[in-house]
């Protein structure tokens, strides 16, 4: 039993790697998610529903199918990543960076869900009211509607961590499975479930795998509870 506990080098690093992922996925998407989000929430316009039909369109597709569509605009033949490749020398498939972006992607929807139901559980006339008094829009938002929105942005950051940190599809897709540089624990463990043999490692990583989303997940409904009752 006591060699359940032993990690090797490679597992480490394949550790330290989700986890870096997660939580460069959630620091990207969290700006971008609060403002997309009140925007959604607060403004109706023309297609409103189409916008988000797209940005919960991860949520759907198959992960595979997202890691491809990142390979096809991205990778060094895409026609973005072409040009950032012979621009700028920026090769994005097939590295770390690849990985976070495969994770924000699929992430990305829900933290913004969440965030936007928060964002509209907020009475409007609050908003209003400090505008009123002559607060600004951008000071307001901080100090109204992103404090009363905390739990439901909370919550979405969480969730987008551990969606970042199971993220298997999307990545081997487009940032590949390479060990030491994109082989995050979803990938360890689908390749040591290749080998015959390595069944403790296999075992190893998949409980510490479910103990960092549970702490993660844990800790924000703490969080949760402690911001209703005060």
């Amino acid at each position: 039993m006591t060699s359940l506990f032993q990690f090797t080098g490679s597992e480490l690093e394949a550790i330290k790697l989700s986890v870096g992922v997660a939580i460069y996925s959630s620091l990207i998407s969290l700006p971008i998610a609060l403002l997309l989000g009140y925007w959604l929430a607060r403004k109706q316009f023309p297609g409103k529903a189409i916008i988000e039909s797209l940005i919960h369109l991860p949520l759907v597709m198959p992960p595979v199918t997202t890691g491809y569509i990142l390979l096809l605009v991205l990778g060094t033949r895409g026609f973005i990543g072409q040009w950032l490749y012979s621009t700028f020398g920026i090769k994005l498939a097939f590295t770390f960076e690849a990985a976070i972006i495969a994770s924000v992607v699929v992430s990305f929807p829900l933290i913004v869900r969440s965030i936007r139901t928060a964002i509209e559980m907020v009475d409007p006339g609050l908003e209003d009211a400090s505008r009123i008094l002559g607060v600004g829009r951008l000071k307001t938002f901080f100090q109204i509607t992103v404090p009363l929105a905390a739990p439901g942005i909370i919550s979405g950051t969480i969730l987008a961590f551990a969606r970042s940190l199971g993220e298997f599809g999307a990545t081997i897709t487009f940032a590949g499975n390479i060990a030491g540089e994109t082989q995050t624990l979803p990938l360890a463990v689908f390749a040591y479930m290749q080998v015959p043999g390595r069944e403790i490692e296999t075992l190893r990583l998949v409980v510490i795998s479910v103990l960092i989303s549970f702490v993660a997940m844990a800790l924000s409904e703490l969080y949760i509870r402690k911001m209703k009752r005060s």
